[in-house]
């Protein structure tokens, strides 16, 4: 299990070079404290829908903790990995709960009934497997998602409420009720790819059958440019023990050759732990389907409580309103200000963004809003 993820919400100014700043209007983002107001979705308290779901279903399952026997098993099955928890106690009464739970979370996160089991159980920290083996019972928890929580709310197997700090791991083992965002995110951007496609807004810059392109006064006849990731890092901060890993997706925006707005969406699935390094080699933004010779990305996780459904229709809704006035437009903060305002207050949905990538984009690019950066080269595309 890898450690968690929390980003930092301080922005610091982007820095461009005086050809873009001379052409193109390009504000640093500097997220809530510019007084966002998302207008995609409605704002949700600290404790969101799916947290509500999971920690009613941390409560059921520590009940069943009573019993012995179903605890020994649940307890073995823990300590080998984590758990999908469809596959719990078969037929009991808390196996009734985790379909009703897990039905609950599909629709909260925007996802197809139809989507599987998206809930799994774990052991919040490897060291306390010695304390599971003397046959401590264990509390069982539900993740928050809110990163700045100092404290998390855990059960007994009566059903008390039992408060742990937040930083400080604790004595007792704990039982982590979670959703498992590496089912939930793949299910997510297929819905998001679906929908920009359905509105006309979907980029056709990654398909590498298009070689024969007009991009401004150009043309290319024989393969194209992109921006190619040979590094990225994302901040290295103070964090709760009881964070899992996050999923990271990128949103990446430009004008397509029809002048609309246009977005694709590209997936780090590597990008699991904070404070370290990842070559990846990535090809980031494909520009063979762009107008203009500019892009922006927009970095997101899945910490489990993405509404996949709400986000696209954020993005549809503030993409549909933006046109091409002959001159490059950063989209950027248009999909920003779409997102619902509590990505930022409650949560680590928003990670960080990239202004007015070209093709000539070189070298190590800093977030705008200070929380991780990315070493890019160009790389031209060989036609197949």
């Amino acid at each position: 299990m890898h450690p968690p993820r929390a980003f930092r919400r301080t922005a610091l100014s982007l820095g461009l070079t005086a050809a873009l700043v001379a052409s193109v209007s390009v504000p640093a983002y500097a997220g809530p404290a510019d007084g966002l107001r998302g207008t995609g979705a409605a704002t949700s308290p600290a404790a969101g829908p799916v947290h509500s779901i999971t920690d009613s279903l941390a409560r059921q399952v520590a009940s069943s903790l009573t019993d012995r026997s179903a605890r020994n098993r649940i307890v073995s099955a823990v300590t080998r990995d984590s758990v999908d928890l469809a596959s719990v106690e078969p037929g009991s009464a808390l196996s009734s709960a985790i379909r009703t739970a897990n039905r609950d979370v599909l629709a909260a996160k925007g996802l197809p009934a139809s989507g599987g089991s998206l809930l799994r159980l774990r052991l919040a920290d490897a060291g306390m497997r010695a304390a599971l083996d003397r046959g401590e019972t264990p509390l069982v928890t539900a993740a928050p998602n809110d990163d700045t929580v100092t404290s998390v709310t855990a059960y007994d197997p009566a059903g008390r409420a039992v408060q742990l700090d937040a930083v400080r791991l604790p004595d007792r083992p704990v039982l982590v009720v979670e959703v498992d965002t590496s089912k939930a995110l793949p299910m997510g951007l297929k819905l998001i790819r679906d929908e920009l496609a359905a509105r006309g807004l979907a980029s056709t810059a990654a398909d590498p059958t298009a070689t024969t392109r007009t991009t401004g006064s150009a043309t290319a006849t024989a393969g194209y440019w992109a921006t190619k990731v040979t590094a990225v890092r994302l901040s290295d901060d103070k964090e709760p023990w009881i964070k899992g890993d996050a999923e990271i997706f990128n949103l990446v925006g430009g004008f397509g050759l029809d002048g609309k707005a246009k977005v694709d969406v590209v997936q780090m699935p590597y990008l699991d732990k904070d404070g370290q390094t990842y070559y990846p080699n990535q090809l980031l933004v494909h520009f063979n389907g762009y107008k203009y010779n500019l892009a922006d990305v927009v970095m997101m996780e899945d910490d489990g409580d993405t509404n996949y459904q709400g986000l696209v229709k954020a993005i549809v809704t503030a993409l549909l309103t933006i046109v091409d006035g002959g001159m490059y437009i950063p989209l950027v903060n248009a999909i920003l200000d779409a997102i619902p305002t509590s990505w930022y207050t409650d949560d680590p949905d928003y990670v960080d963004s990239w202004y007015t990538l070209s093709t000539s984009s070189s070298g190590r690019l800093n977030g705008a809003a200070g929380n991780g950066w990315l070493d890019v080269v160009p790389y031209f595309v060989q036609p197949l």
